[in-house]
């Protein structure tokens, strides 16, 4: 039974320590994650080297960039880059309530993947609040294109993802993975699915200040002859369409609670991820926030109630 699908509000049993390199700056970074108690959400914690804080909410309203990833906060002050493949994790697992402690401006990246987050969170273990969890269910299609890309959500009665996506590359070409997605769907067949990248555009990332912590133990790589350069090869036949739902996601994770509906995406990445949040989040007729009057096992539109004080539990709204 999928965590994230119990009616009520989970954060962990005790704190998770990782570390680990970040994919692109490179620097060593030290992360814990730690429970909370009821309604705080999901937040970031920077710790800085003279013991001061600064946190930062993981929600829709806080993006600042999404170039090559996702990053909260202000790009030239306090920011948190690179959080999908954690966020998608919390999100899988059903963690409502969490606060994540890091010395740096960025989330190692482990494998790539959410797999070393997943165990992490499996390792500490979850436990429910006795609060009610809240929903955002979608009550209308809500559909944004950026040049030949667009993204929409559309009302649904369970948590889907249907994701194309079409690269100028033979070995990747037209990939799809369309599937309800609930916690058990996520660990068997999007948990493991690496961040990739071409070596073609290594030199130019690396001017940039990316991609500099990125190595084949952490990446796909795909070489100037359309080859896998890693020795193992790929996870999944189809592990680049995967990684990409992997990264919605995480991205639609910062929706402020769970969703209900499906998000269909074509040539989608972290920009389009964020606009069609925003766009669903800004537009008060497209959703409603529901929540479950008892513990349910399963997700369906009919189990239910409309949440009338919906503004006073948004702290998504941008």
């Amino acid at each position: 039974m999928g965590t994230q699908l119990l009616g009520y509000q989970a954060t962990l049993c005790e704190k998770a320590v990782l570390s680990g390199v970040t994919v692109h700056s490179g620097e060593q970074v030290s992360i814990s994650l730690l429970p909370a108690a009821p309604n705080t959400g999901v937040k970031f914690r920077r710790i800085f080297e003279d013991g001061t804080t600064s946190e930062v909410m993981a929600v829709a309203g806080q993006v600042g960039a999404t170039d090559l990833c996702t990053m909260i906060g202000d790009p030239a002050g306090v920011h948190i880059a690179t959080i999908e493949h954690l966020m998608a994790a919390i999100w899988a697992t059903g963690l409502d309530n969490v606060i994540i402690e890091l010395d740096g401006n960025e989330v190692p990246v482990m494998d790539g993947s959410s797999r070393v987050f997943i165990d992490a969170i499996d390792e500490a273990g979850i436990v429910h609040h006795a609060v009610k969890r809240r929903y955002v269910r979608v009550k209308k299609t809500v559909r944004v294109e950026i040049g030949g890309s667009w993204a929409e959500f559309r009302p649904y009665s369970g948590t889907r993802f249907e994701v194309v996506i079409d690269f100028d590359s033979p070995l990747i070409g037209r990939q799809e993975f369309k599937s309800d997605v609930d916690e058990d769907v996520f660990r068997e067949e999007l948990a493991d699915a690496r961040t990739f990248g071409f070596m073609k555009d290594v030199e130019r990332l690396w001017a940039s200040g990316h991609a500099l912590g990125s190595s084949l133990e952490n990446s796909v790589v795909i070489s100037d002859d359309h080859t896998i350069i890693n020795p193992e090869g790929l996870r999944y036949r189809d592990e680049f369409v995967r990684h990409k739902t992997l990264d919605a996601v995480g991205d639609l994770a910062l929706a402020g609670a769970q969703f209900i509906g499906c998000y269909a995406s074509y040539r989608g990445g972290h920009r389009l991820n964020a606009a069609a949040l925003k766009a669903l989040l800004t537009d008060r007729t497209a959703y409603e926030i529901v929540e479950t009057p008892e513990k349910r096992e399963r997700v369906f539109s009919g189990d239910f109630v409309t949440v009338a004080a919906a503004p006073a539990y948004a702290p998504w709204m941008l």
